[in-house]
């Protein structure tokens, strides 16, 4: 098992097969949530960067367009070999630049990248490059083109692979732009994708802040497809961005997701793992269910379990193992749901029964949150309408089933939902009246494969598996002589 001895060298960009020197001199110090000490500076790229990135790949589409399946269903299991031998050093990375426990980064977070590319692999197997139709035309898939791919920092390696995989395995060019606060996962993916011989510009990685680097992605002339993940201002931004040329966009944006507890299911088990959802990666899940609904038969009941549950989960350093809560990662996220707290108390009225402003008793340093849950909310509190992307859960009771759904359903989001019941017809009921990208019933989990995506602002288009290898490739129809 590979450990990470060395950091990579944060200040090169990863441009047509090597490491290169920035063009940008403006720097960006990264540094640990857990203990607000630097552990590197990246460079932060001009547009000059990125146009150079784009050359690249736009002169490594010809030929990389027509490699056949074959070939890089090779290159994608070389790397899937690569990422598993040095998947150690993958979840050591995330634990530092982002503050995940090292066991959830090991468990949880880095097992993200082998299960998407194992995905992606038997989707593009099995996937037919043609088809003949009923009326004897034929449906061609081919590879959408240069694609500008941007991803954030609260799952590192799940979104990179959910977005650089897919492209190259349809047969695109791209350039990668990562979060800037979760470089070194970055990095260490684009060395994999090095020494896995994908050909010189068929990948590319720049790092930069948004509103330079990231534009100059969605402006570009010579950028096909923009795929996104982050919040709705951005989202909305590369949007109108892309616009000007046309460009498929795919976004996956924010979400506040809710959770339904019907009295009839096991509430003991339901409102634990509602309370574990929501303290899961610091809350830092763009499908957290952090609006739980509550029958009120038994919400008093409900409500005993989930603070419970939060005053007992333990908060601490990231880099020693157990089941703990880590920090947020970084200070103006820090700061963002430290406020959002202080108004659920103060404006909005809530009830706080766990948590609160501030950090948790004995950490005086690094960005941790308490884990928080308020009572007693309804759908016109800022705490239940928008996402705080924090430990924090509020709780809002209801009569019946059809208040629950028009509840669940009242949010400008709809990422994912949840709910609980032992009933096998409002099961199906139910999940058919829930306005999200994904229904969980009882907990279960959702597959690899299966496609993960939102409705409404929380995005359009689908990621993962078949459907999330086809938003990277276009349809041409041709009719052939008899």
């Amino acid at each position: 098992m590979r450990k990470l001895t060395t950091l990579p060298d944060m200040r090169k960009f990863y441009v047509n097969g090597k490491w290169v020197n920035a063009l940008a001199t403006q720097e960006f110090a990264v540094k640990n949530p857990a203990t607000e000490a630097v552990i590197g500076n990246i460079t932060m790229g001009s547009a000059a960067d990125v146009d150079q990135a784009v050359e690249a790949a736009k002169a490594a589409f010809p030929a990389y367009s027509v490699m056949p399946k074959q070939k890089r269903l090779a290159l994608l299991e070389k790397l899937l070999a690569i990422y598993e031998e040095r998947s150690e050093e993958v979840a050591q990375a995330i634990s530092m630049e982002m503050g995940s426990p090292i066991d959830f980064s090991r468990g949880e977070q880095t097992p993200t990248g082998p299960g998407h590319m194992r995905a992606f692999i038997e989707a593009l197997k099995n996937q037919k490059d043609r088809e003949v139709l009923p009326n004897g035309d034929t449906l061609i898939r081919e590879p959408i083109g240069v694609c500008g791919l941007i991803t954030p920092w609260n799952w590192p390696i799940n979104q990179l692979v959910l977005k650089v995989v897919p492209a190259l395995a349809a047969g695109c060019t791209c350039v990668l732009k990562p979060s800037e606060y979760t470089p070194l996962s970055a990095a260490l993916y684009a060395q994999m994708i090095h020494d896995a011989g994908f050909p010189a510009g068929v990948f590319n990685m720049v790092y930069g802040e948004g509103p330079v680097a990231g534009s100059t992605l969605s402006k570009h002339p010579d950028i096909h497809m923009m795929s996104f993940t982050g919040s709705n201002r951005a989202g909305v931004a590369i949007a109108k961005e892309s616009a000007d040329t046309v460009k498929r966009v795919a976004l996956e944006l924010g979400g506040k997701s809710p959770n339904i507890l019907f009295a009839d299911c096991d509430l003991e088990k339901a409102a634990t793992d509602a309370m574990t959802y929501v303290t899961s990666n610091a809350g830092q899940t763009c499908d957290a269910p952090t609006r739980l609904l509550v029958e009120r038969s038994c919400y008093d009941e409900v409500l005993e379990i989930v603070k419970r549950v939060a005053e007992q989960q333990k908060v601490g350093d990231p880099s020693q193992p157990g089941d703990h809560m880590g920090p947020v990662a970084f200070d103006i996220h820090f700061g963002r749901v430290q406020e959002i707290i202080k108004h659920g108390i103060e404006k909005d009225k809530a009830k706080l029964i766990a948590g609160g402003v501030g950090r948790p008793d004995g950490l005086d340093k690094g960005y941790f949150v308490k884990p928080t849950v308020f009572a007693d909310a309804h759908n016109k509190m800022r705490i239940a309408t928008e996402e705080i992307f924090g430990p924090v859960l509020v709780v809002i009771p209801f009569d019946t089933e059809e208040e629950a759904v028009s509840i669940a359903n009242d949010s400008p989001y709809g990422l994912a939902a949840y709910f609980s019941t032992s009933d096998k017809t409002r099961q199906e009921r139910v999940a058919l009246k829930l306005r999200a990208g994904q229904v969980h019933i009882n907990s279960e989990p959702i597959a690899w494969e299966t496609p993960f995506g939102g409705y409404k602002m929380s995005g359009n288009g689908r990621e993962g598996g078949l459907i999330g290898l086809e938003e990277y490739q276009e349809i041409k129809a041709v009719r052939f002589p008899a």
